[in-house]
């Protein structure tokens, strides 16, 4: 299993910053930036990596709010999910993404994986969940979500 990361960065005002994604996993919907770990890299630094290649900003302050193993044909990672509160730069387009402000009352959820329903408002909330998704056919399945728990 691959170890990969998301990161949802949360404003003052209840904005969070997702990317339409332009190719691999998550195309043609709306996710957070993130990306699989590299060797001797840890999922904080990858977080902080691929939001910068991703959007082009420096997130300062990524906290590890969650997790959750996805399974599909093609791919099986564990996802350590982030959120930021704190940046550096204006979000830009890239050669994978474009960058979006939306309310966090008012994401594009028809547009997200239906999965994210699931945890996403608990870390954007600020709370804690680890989860397990199954995908088979391109069909999100949720098979578990905790919340509140700890993590490592």
């Amino acid at each position: 299993m691959r170890d990969a990361t998301l990161c949802h960065l949360v404003t003052d005002d209840d904005r969070t910053l997702l990317i339409h994604k332009k190719r691999g996993v998550g195309s043609d919907q709306y996710v957070g930036p993130g990306g699989k770990v590299e060797p001797g890299e840890t999922p904080r630094e990858c977080v902080v990596r691929e939001v910068r290649e991703e959007v082009g900003i420096e997130v300062r302050d990524p906290e590890k709010l969650g997790e959750f193993e996805y399974y599909s044909e093609d791919w099986n990672a564990l996802v350590h999910v982030y959120r930021a509160t704190a940046y550096d730069g204006e979000p830009t387009e890239s050669e994978e993404a474009v960058p979006e402000w939306f309310p966090v009352r008012d994401l594009p959820l028809a547009e997200m994986w239906q999965t994210d329903r699931d945890w996403l408002p608990t870390v954007l909330a600020g709370g804690t969940f680890r989860g397990r998704f199954v995908y088979h056919d391109g069909e999100p399945r949720l098979v578990e979500v905790e919340r509140d728990v700890a993590l490592d």
